[in-house]
């Protein structure tokens, strides 16, 4: 077997290529490099620089590597970018899918795994996220996840494609300093970003009918989810899946905006209490992921707890900004 990751030399994807490659398998990597970075990849992977979108290129890197399985991360993936250009999100993320699909389907392949998200559920109103929830995203992001998982389950049905789409909840950590995410998108990172810069960090609405009024999420350690995608192509090669599954990958726990924060104060040596504002439009309350279907079908389980993945993130974060520590306050929280 070998696997071709899209987007293989982004943060996710690399954790993927380095989750593949420690059990043994073959992978090769196709990356268009706007957000990637091929340092991260394990030697001796091939990477080649391009995009979905380009049908020849896709062609020549299946039938030059000999690709039996492909794993599709390559995707936009900023809400907000999604929200003021949605055409593009279309275009990139659905467009780009069918074009690989379509090449996929030409060069005889059977199986395939999708980078979904959670974000296809919206903001439901339910203590645990089951693969049954209704789908309803609010943002042209989510709405593209949705759609790229349909067009992935009907191109498996009408070509003979093994599918499995992945449901990500909210991800965090590095496996590897080089390997952490250098974007300042995600909760943790925003936080980091906002402590070097001697800011407190910021907490959006804390009115939320949840235990400390602040939203809960699901935290996932990035290795984690490189072990979920080793584990679902191990499925597919061995023939222990056939038509199609989707599978949402979550530890099944629910940590508050909050919480995460204090671990994050108890991590960096940096404890001054969070500023609080008003809240984001479209913040669920809540949203937890149900992990029993990847454990019955895939036969995996979350390994880490949240103190792992800020740890981990905390020192990857060092080591992309000149491992120059946070100032260190020992501020004690103001009463509540």
């Amino acid at each position: 077997m070998t696997w071709l990751i899209t987007g293989g030399a982004g943060y996710i994807g690399a954790h993927v290529a380095r989750a593949m490659t420690g059990a043994g398998e073959r992978v090769v990597a196709l990356d268009d490099l706007s957000a990637g970075v091929p340092a991260r990849l394990p030697a001796g992977v091939p990477l080649t620089e391009g995009c979905v979108s380009d049908r020849a290129l896709l062609e020549r890197v299946l039938a030059e590597h000999a690709v039996t399985g492909v794993i599709h991360l390559a995707a936009r993936k900023q809400v907000a970018e999604s929200v003021a250009q949605p055409a593009r999100y279309y275009r990139e993320n659905v467009g780009g899918l069918a074009t690989l699909l379509e090449t996929v389907a030409g060069a005889g392949i059977e199986r395939f795994v999708f980078s979904s998200s959670a974000a296809v559920y919206g903001n439901p109103d339910v203590d645990l996220i089951t693969e049954e929830t209704p789908c309803a995203p609010v943002n042209a992001y989510g709405e593209t996840k949705l759609a790229g998982e349909w067009l992935v389950r009907a191109a498996g049905r009408a070509h003979g494609i093994s599918t499995v789409c992945l449901r990500y909840f909210n991800v965090a950590g590095a496996a590897a300093p080089e390997l952490a995410d250098t974007g300042v998108y995600n909760i943790v990172p925003m936080v980091f970003d906002r402590l070097t810069r001697d800011e407190a960090p910021r907490i959006f609405g804390d009115d939320y009918p949840t235990p400390d009024g602040t939203c809960v999420r699901d935290y996932i350690h990035v290795a984690d989810l490189g072990d979920a995608h080793l584990a679902a192509a191990r499925r597919l090669s061995e023939g222990a899946l056939t038509g199609d599954l989707t599978v949402n990958i979550g530890r099944g726990e629910g940590v508050s905006v909050r919480e995460l924060v204090s671990v994050i104060g108890e991590v960096t040596g940096d404890r001054r209490p969070p500023v609080v504002e008003g809240r984001r439009p479209g913040d669920a309350p809540r949203a937890v992921a149900s992990a029993e279907r990847a454990a019955r079908a895939l036969g995996w389980r979350a390994r880490h707890g949240v103190r792992a993945m800020v740890e981990s993130a905390w020192e990857g974060w060092r080591s992309h900004h000149g491992g120059v520590p946070t100032p260190v306050r020992q501020e004690t929280p103001a009463a509540p």
